[in-house]
């Protein structure tokens, strides 16, 4: 059982930089995929990043792709998705999510409260 925590989202301009931070308070998910959603109003949620266990896997969406980077650091328990240059359409609610389960595609099953992003024009 893995419990998950984001933080770090916040009020930025465009243009501006943010890091999220996702940290599990109960159990480890050093060995979990870790997922980025987000969900915009009136949107469907969609993922923006996603790295796996060992870190050697890493994956974006085209329309984040070149400006976001997910990390992780599993002494720390925590995975990061590092915002550069964020649009206005980046505003969304961010949740990450932990998988340790692939039928055809990551099946995530731990899912954090989410953090809202909001980025201003």
């Amino acid at each position: 059982q893995v419990q998950l925590v984001e933080s770090g989202g916040g009020l930025v301009q465009a243009g501006g930089s943010l890091r999220l931070s996702c940290a599990a308070s109960k159990g480890t998910f050093s060995t979990y995929t870790v997922g980025w959603f987000r969900q915009a109003p009136g949107k469907e949620r969609e993922i923006v990043a996603r790295i796996t266990w060992s870190a050697g896997t890493t994956y974006y969406a085209d329309s984040v792709k070149g400006r976001f980077t997910i990390s992780r650091d599993n002494a720390k328990n925590t995975v990061y998705l590092q915002m550069n240059s964020v649009k206005p359409e980046d505003t969304a609610v961010y949740y990450c999510a932990a998988s340790n389960r692939f039928i055809n595609t990551w099946v995530y099953d731990y899912w954090g409260q989410g953090t809202q992003v909001t980025v201003s024009s």
